[in-house]
């Protein structure tokens, strides 16, 4: 008996009981769907993460102050006033730092009253210099950024973010106009493209204006002259770790941090964040991937269950192979196969059902699911590998009867 023989045997005896064999498929059709939609979330999320972290900007290092203590209270890591637009032109150094291609000092004040005529709308007022647009990655929409020359003037200009642009100005061009800010007017000279969000900023509801008008006339007081956060990018991807080390020298040097002393800053890299991110997100993927296993599981007993019940109900039939003839490799191939297009069928529709609910269910959640072409076909084979596997004992016993016992059995 040929191969194409015993396929085709095993089909016909699947189409035979239709009901029976799609609710034995069934259970490996609910685990391979589960893979792959588990996968698909798993790598949805990390994808979203590394977007979401690009949005910062390539090659960037994020320098924030150490902690502050006040009262004897220890507040957290970026609390204290450790960093000045000095330590920034420090950074700024070819000299000093040959691998740092652009810094930019933040100093922000969140919850800040934007006003355009009768329509108000708060948000974060950002402080920084025309390096920000390169370090950031970011892009304009229309307009202009902040100049040099505006920033030493400490001219009253803003850019506005694309979220902070439409809440103010609806489908009206804002170039040109003007909002105000703590009662003084800003003329706004630009519009950033959207951006979408990292993983705590709406990256599209915020103003820009110059580092200078924001310490005199936006934040004021003591923490003018501090700086709340430094985001320096490197030259290339291979000199990132090179930038980093060019910036912790130039800081310890001017902060008098000895050897044996903490530090009062700390610096972060985006490889730094996206791993940790990444290995949350393949712990639980891991953890779903195995609760999908135990559907695997079930559905190969099933299959297994199955397919003992077809070789008792097919013991006549077996005696007449055998007494023909068939030897017990052919009866064994025979109803290995059977298993094995069982686990195919179950495996090709819990396919189709996970990239159906990868491409539908995105639709109602907020996580996107990916699809990937490496574990469906890693599916499949799981999916065959299963019924195969479950199936080798019940073939077993097909190939162990006694042809006469067979023939004798009602």
């Amino acid at each position: 008996m040929t191969w194409a023989d015993i396929l085709t045997n095993g089909w016909d005896a699947i189409r035979s009981h239709k009901l029976r064999s799609a609710l034995t498929s069934l259970g490996i059709l609910i685990g391979i769907a589960a893979v792959v939609l588990t996968v698909g979330l798993g790598q949805g999320a990390q994808q979203q993460v590394s977007k979401q972290l690009s949005s910062l900007g390539g090659n960037l290092l994020i320098i924030s102050p150490g902690s502050s203590t006040t009262g004897g209270v220890r507040g957290g890591f970026g609390s204290a006033s450790t960093l000045t637009m000095a330590d920034a032109t420090a950074l700024s150094s070819p000299t000093a730092a040959p691998d740092i291609s652009g810094v930019a000092p933040i100093l922000q004040s969140n919850s800040q009253s934007l006003v355009n005529g009768s329509t108000n709308w708060t948000t974060t007022v950002v402080g920084t210099t025309p390096d920000w647009l390169s370090v950031r990655g970011r892009t304009l929409s229309s307009g202009t950024f902040i100049t040099a020359a505006e920033e030493s003037s400490a001219a009253a200009v803003t850019v506005l973010a694309a979220d902070t642009a439409s809440e103010l100005f609806g489908f009206v061009n804002p170039i040109g106009q003007s909002v105000t800010i703590n009662n003084v007017p800003y003329q706004v000279i630009g519009v950033l493209a959207s951006a979408g969000s990292d993983s705590t900023t709406n990256l599209d509801d915020q103003a820009i204006v110059p580092f200078s008008t924001a310490s005199q006339s936006i934040i004021g007081g003591t923490n003018r002259t501090s700086v709340q956060t430094i985001y320096v990018k490197a030259s290339s991807p291979s000199t990132l770790s090179a930038a980093y080390q060019e910036a912790n020298t130039i800081l310890e040097y001017r902060h008098g941090t000895s050897a044996t002393a903490t530090p009062d800053f700390t610096i972060t890299t985006q490889q730094s964040v996206i791993s940790t991110s990444t290995s949350v997100d393949g712990t639980l993927t891991s953890l779903l991937i195995g609760v999908a296993v135990l559907s695997l599981v079930v559905g190969g007993i099933g299959v297994m269950n199955i397919m003992l019940v077809s070789v008792k109900e097919r013991t006549r039939e077996i005696g007449l192979r055998k007494a023909l003839g068939g030897t017990p490799t052919v009866i064994r191939r025979q109803f290995l196969s059977e298993a094995s297009m069982l686990g195919l069928t179950g495996g090709l529709l819990g396919v189709g059902v996970g990239v159906g609910g990868a491409l539908i269910l995105p639709h109602f959640m907020s996580n996107p699911i990916a699809i990937s072409v490496p574990w469906i076909l890693i599916a499949i084979g799981v999916a065959v590998a299963i019924g195969v596997g479950f199936g080798v004992y019940p073939a077993a016993r097909a190939a162990k009867l006694s042809p006469i016992d067979a023939l004798r059995s009602e």
